[in-house]
């Protein structure tokens, strides 16, 4: 059966202040309301990090939008929300964190055949002369293919 994969977010400003070296797929534990919010892709998580805490991965400051028809049955937008990793790929996790300076971002959330899936990245920040080194190749890329185009 072929995999359905549908992106609801991305996080591109992860991309931006981190250098990810390493991306991880977990699933993530949802409401009945969440789902549907995360569906119509009223979901955030520009802010947002990943917390290892007692062998659990904990997902914070990700903002996912109460669903309009949810009543009095409609969740918190700021909770925090637990990831499901593997117990090996959570104490690789713990290893690495260890003291390195790195942390936990979401990059992307996705729907695969309808249940919610969060690829986290193992990232750390970057310099303000790294952004402005990646600014500087994105313009000079966006550059050439400018003028590849304009000149056929």
């Amino acid at each position: 059966m072929a995999k359905s994969e549908k992106i609801i977010a991305t996080n591109k400003k992860a991309f931006h202040d981190y250098h990810i070296s390493e991306k991880f797929q977990a699933g993530i534990v949802l409401t009945g309301t969440e789902i549907k919010s995360v569906r119509a892709g009223k979901v955030n998580f520009k802010d947002s990090f990943a917390r290892i805490e007692n062998r659990e991965v904990w997902l914070y400051n990700s903002h996912i939008s109460k669903y309009e028809m949810g009543n009095i049955y409609n969740h918190d937008p700021e909770r925090k929300r637990k990831l499901l990793l593997k117990k090996e790929e959570i104490r690789k996790l713990e290893q690495k964190l260890k003291g390195t300076g790195e942390t936990l971002v979401p990059l992307k959330l996705y729907l695969v055949n309808g249940w919610a899936k969060i690829e986290i990245g193992l990232a750390k920040g970057k310099k303000m002369y790294d952004k402005r080194e990646d600014i500087a190749r994105k313009s000079a890329k966006r550059e050439m293919q400018r003028a590849a185009k304009h000149k056929y």
